[in-house]
């Protein structure tokens, strides 16, 4: 088998995205991938259906909601991201620092000092402890009482800022809207962090490795938004696992990746998943990209609709070949399952 397609089907066996490989539950997709993309909440969802066998919506709403086995906060790139909850206190240690050090000139950029930082800290924490979560919404109509406007990205930066502080975490869903509870009440620390400095980098890296599949350092530093060298020495200093052979030529596997998914995300560059003369397709620019099919791993085509029971639509890359009949059929079984997910 050509070289750059048994890394790609690694990789997609990695992701658990191909080779056959689903997982049974929202813990086990997390524990096998460390984090889904999550800036857009149900895609993040659907990220985690792809990579399971029957899981239901209910199921990811009661690990995040009810279970709080799960956690979405700011972490690796200061992106957005669904983390299982027992990393995610030491995820953000190492990240917290990094994204708020990066965050002050765009604060000061807005005209939020930092008196106004610290009140606004305090206002947001007292709010939650007295009303239970709080959507961002609420949270703003709040702020607007110590002068920050209610239009604009201001209110943001300063609940961003909070949550990266450690103050705050995402909490559960309110009609849809997502919201924001007292880091310390929805996940109670039970002991020292189990990774912290460069032994977190180094655990991180080594969890990179098992997640991606055939990767390097700059793969690790692309995906985490580490400094070079900083990601250079940790991910030197952990030893490579042997990754599982890719199945033997069978059926093709088939999925419907959401939106900014893991796959399309986690590596500095996209030719093994994505044709280049299709880049385009599924980065169409503005910080979008495309929910995408793919066959054992590359990217065929793209997709849109499912949400709110809207028919699943497929759009091949032109000028490919129509998809073959175990294509065709592993598309349809997607759509359905996509169908059943969201319904």
């Amino acid at each position: 088998m050509e070289r750059r397609t048994t890394e790609r089907l690694l990789r997609a066996r990695a992701q658990a995205i191909g080779g056959g490989v689903r997982e049974d539950s929202v813990a086990a997709v997390l524990d096998r991938v460390l984090a889904v993309q999550a800036q857009d909440l149900p895609a993040a969802e659907l990220g985690l259906r792809v990579r399971a066998r029957g899981l239901t919506q209910e199921a990811v709403r009661r690990a995040t909601d009810t279970e709080r086995t799960a956690v979405r906060g700011w972490f690796m790139r200061g992106t957005l991201q669904l983390v299982p909850a027992a990393d995610a206190r030491w995820l953000l240690n190492l990240f917290g620092p990094v994204y708020l050090a990066l965050a002050a000139r765009r604060l000061r950029e807005l005209g939020l000092d930092e008196a106004l930082c610290t009140r606004s800290e305090r206002l947001i924490t007292d709010a939650i402890a007295a009303e239970g979560p709080l959507t961002r919404a609420r949270l703003t109509d709040r702020l607007t009482t110590l002068g920050v406007e209610p239009k604009g990205q201001s209110a943001f930066h300063l609940i961003r800022r909070a949550a990266l502080a450690g103050l705050i975490c995402h909490g559960p869903q309110q009609g849809g809207d997502a919201t924001y509870v007292l880091l310390d009440d929805w996940l109670p620390a039970t002991g020292p962090l189990p990774y912290t400095g460069e032994a977190a980098v180094r655990e991180l890296a080594r969890r990179y490795r098992a997640a991606h599949g055939p990767s390097d350092a700059l793969d690790f530093v692309h995906w985490s938004g580490l400094k070079t060298t900083t990601g250079k020495n940790a991910w030197a200093a952990v030893r490579d696992t042997a990754p599982e052979a890719p199945a033997a030529p069978g059926e093709p596997d088939v999925r419907l990746l959401p939106a900014y998914d893991n796959y399309l995300v986690g590596y500095r560059s996209r030719d093994l998943s994505v044709p280049a003369e299709h880049e385009r397709r599924v980065w169409p620019g503005g910080g979008q990209i495309r929910a995408t099919v793919v066959v054992d791993g590359l990217a065929v085509g793209t997709w849109s609709g499912g949400r709110r029971g809207a028919p699943v639509k497929v759009e091949p890359f032109p000028g490919t070949e129509p998809p073959s009949p175990a294509v065709a059929a592993g598309i349809a079984r997607e759509s359905a399952d996509i169908a059943r997910f969201s319904s």
